[in-house]
């Protein structure tokens, strides 16, 4: 149970003011639709964190958790770099 609520609220807060909710909500503002647009970003949000989850369990059989965390900072840095030049 520690482990899923860990999960829970670090997730729950890492999404609060993402992108991905800002989309959300542009979308549910312009088709004034409130299920449709909450099952199918509920629903990327599930798959997404499935393809992190399966990533993360097979990376940690295969590396020590150290490398994982190094590699993981580098991506987030050069993805925020290339953000900040209007790259991605």
């Amino acid at each position: 149970m520690r482990i899923f609520l860990l999960a829970f609220v670090t997730v729950f807060l890492a999404e609060l003011g993402d992108k991905t909710q800002l989309a959300a909500l542009c979308l549910s503002a312009r088709e004034r639709r409130f299920w449709p647009v909450f099952l199918g970003a509920a629903l990327a949000l599930v798959l997404a964190s499935a393809l992190g989850v399966a990533a993360g369990r097979l990376l940690g059989e295969a590396l020590p958790v150290r490398w994982i965390r190094l590699l993981s900072g580098a991506i987030f840095l050069i993805l925020g770099v290339l953000i900040l030049w209007g790259k991605v």
